[in-house]
């Protein structure tokens, strides 16, 4: 007995919605906070930033408010942009590079975060670092001109802002956001990202370890 083209057709169809509808997993940390994903070539990445208080195995990441603490610190620590949990719903928490790095584990259960290597691999599946971006950023949330903001691959990138490591001052949320690799330099640096309202390009760079930034995982 053979097929019928239409038969084939419908069967195919069926075949493409399922994978489409297929949905996309999502990564749940010890605190029980549940991240949206997005894909991008073979990696799945959180497209949320990051918002979790305690380590994989459930100790707590000390919140630190105070300027000159934070400034002085070499030891994990996070904190809400502007010590404001309103920012911490909005834009997830900021951390300095001893919480990212520490053995215990900052990412969810089956993830990591983002390395140095892997920031460059998303950089180049998005057209590289002029335009990659804009296809990061989320639509709307950010100052004007927002430029190139096309949230390509559903990643939503809001302008979380920063914490300064020379005083612990913030870089207020709106126009920038600052994220770490897990990737050390020296005793005192690691390789972060930067991308600003103003252009459509992602910046690699060096930032001291104490600096506060969002943070980005992969699925193992």
């Amino acid at each position: 007995m053979h097929t019928k083209p239409a038969s084939i057709l419908l069967l195919l169809l069926f075949a493409v919605t399922a994978a489409c509808s297929r949905p996309s997993p999502t990564a749940v940390d010890v605190d029980g906070n549940s991240y949206r994903t997005a894909r991008a070539g073979s990696m799945v990445w959180t497209a949320e930033n990051l918002s979790v208080s305690r380590f994989r195995n459930g100790d707590p990441i000390p919140e630190v408010r105070d300027p000159a603490e934070w400034a002085s610190l070499t030891t994990p620590a996070w904190c809400w942009n502007s010590n404001s949990p309103e920012n911490g719903r909005k834009y997830g928490r900021l951390y300095n590079w001893y919480a990212v790095s520490d053995p215990r584990g900052l990412a969810p259960e089956g993830w990591h975060v983002a390395t140095d290597e892997e920031w460059s691999r998303l950089t180049e599946t998005l057209g590289g670092e002029q335009v990659a971006g804009g296809k990061l950023k989320a639509k709307e949330g950010w100052q004007e001109p927002n430029e190139g903001g096309l949230d390509t691959i559903g990643f939503r990138l809001l302008p979380a802002g920063a914490r300064r490591d020379t005083d612990g001052h913030f870089m207020e949320p709106g126009g920038y956001n600052r994220l770490w690799t897990s990737t050390e330099i020296s005793d005192k640096a690691a390789w972060g990202r930067s991308i600003g309202y103003f252009d459509s390009a992602i910046r690699r760079g060096k930032a001291s370890k104490k600096t506060g930034f969002s943070v980005r995982c992969v699925r193992n």
